[in-house]
């Protein structure tokens, strides 16, 4: 898998080209409230992905005592577990429920059904100046769509590698260590998972997986994980097909189905909404994205070794550039204040650090050479590091490796620019088709890609539905306009 390298050049080329956002509103919602506080500090409403810690109350006290001070704010902060995110978020967007910001999920398709506010101009260059000046250009111009920016990116690597992390503890007992170093593929699983499964036949999930396990299949999806629609990045980068009906597809599926026969992955697999902490050593393996410093963070939050094998070279798409936006919405009555809360968030560095770490003295201790240690109630209090903001103002931990910038800049430098990085579909006319879509691939999506199901038998149905649904008329429709596009290419 081969592309060109990314460049500051060739975003800005490819974004001048893209597609034509359909109208994201930033008129507020005449039903939306206003709260202020006696003293007059204005209150923001933040949804943010991730599970409600216990000492979450204690943390935004703290938080608010200071933002009060700086920028006249206090935050309620309201965390949604991760596998429930995007669909209750889609709920409040469809309700038209007000609120300030948010952790955006779906980041395009939102952003053009006019979710959240578009912060190009004003609000960027006032409020969120320095922010501007803080982050990478090419996250700002990456997440542009037709030139136009509805969300701050976190300033963080610019490309995706997606790998498997083990127990790497395990791995040494059952003597598969280096058959791990070496399994790139999810067939290169197989005979490891098994020796996995006869050592410890009592171990819950050899492979981990639940009801939003998606394995890892060489496509670049135009409208997400899971829809139809993707460009094959070891194949035709000019043609837009239906991922269902590929025999790379079927394969994947049908390796996961004798996975779960053999009990390699667990039984409940396609209805588990659990995401299965790390430090919790009932599974063997798990698909997970990589950063610089993750095996490290990985082995630290698990307090054992995890191990880490990459099943591909770095690569720059629209989701690694979108993948961890913050967002203002259009239903906010202070887009000004929110923007100086996000501004804050990237480049203070004690905002910063409180927000990820919790409080200094009671969840982390500054050992007083640059980085901080976890106390015993670290695991109290949690904030997901990258879909917050800038990590390059987060006190280090301990075990974080010592050149871990250095090792961001050059992952950024081996991260190639992919097929379509750039180019965003238009959803204003297939917005009714793909909602349908949308709904017949949540009927098959965790059945079939835990292994739950015959996938011969469901895919046949699961594409027999996507036609009646209107699928061959909607991959046109993104032909038409990713031709256009390519057209302008160079």
């Amino acid at each position: 898998m081969k592309f060109r390298k990314i460049s500051s050049l060739f975003l800005a080329m490819t974004i001048a080209s893209t597609t034509v956002l359909t109208g994201c509103s930033s008129s507020k919602d005449e039903g939306s409230t206003s709260k202020s506080d006696s003293d007059g500090n204005v209150e923001l409403v933040w949804y943010m992905i991730g599970a409600q810690d216990p000492d979450v109350s204690m943390v935004m006290e703290k938080v608010n005592e200071y933002t009060k001070e700086k920028i006249g704010v206090t935050v309620d902060l309201r965390k949604i577990d991760w596998g429930d995110y995007g669909q209750k978020m889609q709920i409040i967007t469809s309700s038209g429920e007000p609120y300030d910001i948010c952790y955006a999920s779906d980041y395009e398709l939102n952003a053009q059904k006019g979710a959240y506010l578009e912060i190009t101009d004003e609000l960027l260059d006032n409020q969120g100046k320095e922010l501007k000046e803080a982050i990478n250009p090419l996250f700002l111009e990456g997440a542009a769509i037709n030139g136009k920016l509805y969300a701050i990116p976190a300033n963080k690597e610019v490309g995706q590698q997606l790998g498997w992390a083990y127990n790497a503890e395990m791995a040494k007992e059952i003597g598969v260590e280096e058959e791990m170093k070496n399994a790139k593929t999810l067939e290169d699983l197989e005979p490891i998972l098994e020796k996995v499964k006869a050592a410890k036949p009592d171990l819950k999930m050899p492979m981990a997986a639940g009801s939003g396990f998606f394995p890892y299949m060489p496509y670049d999806y135009l409208l997400g994980e899971g829809l139809p629609f993707g460009i094959a990045l070891d194949g035709d980068t000019t043609k837009v097909v239906n991922i269902y009906e590929q025999e790379s597809t079927l394969n994947t599926l049908k390796t996961l189905r004798r996975y779960y026969q053999k009990g390699l992955i667990h039984p409940q697999a396609g209805t588990d909404n659990d995401p299965h902490d790390m430090s919790v050593q009932n599974w063997f393996v798990r698909k997970e994205q990589f950063a610089p410093g993750a095996v490290e963070m990985w082995s630290s939050n698990a307090k054992y070794q995890i191990g880490y094998t990459p099943m591909h070279d770095p690569i720059t798409l629209n989701n690694s550039v979108t993948g961890s936006l913050m967002a203002i919405s259009s239903t906010s009555k202070n887009p000004e204040k929110a923007m100086e809360f996000l501004n804050l968030l990237n480049t203070d560095e004690y905002i910063r650090n409180l927000l990820d770490k919790g409080i200094e003295g009671v969840h982390y201790k500054d050992n007083g050479d640059g980085t901080v240690s976890k106390t015993d109630k670290s695991e109290r209090y949690s904030l997901a590091s990258w879909a917050t903001g800038n990590i390059f103002i987060l006190k280090p931990w301990d075990t974080d490796p010592e050149d871990k910038i250095e090792q961001y800049e050059a992952f950024n430098e081996q991260s190639e620019a992919g097929p379509t990085l750039g180019f965003y579909v238009d959803t204003a006319g297939i917005s009714t088709q793909l909602a349908t879509l949308s709904n017949v691939v949540q009927e098959f999506k965790a059945p079939l890609f835990t292994g739950s199901v015959d996938p011969e038998k469901y895919v046949e149905e699961l594409n027999k539905k996507l036609k009646a649904a209107g699928a061959d008329d909607v991959i046109a429709n993104i032909q038409t306009q990713y031709d256009a596009w390519l057209a302008t290419q160079k």
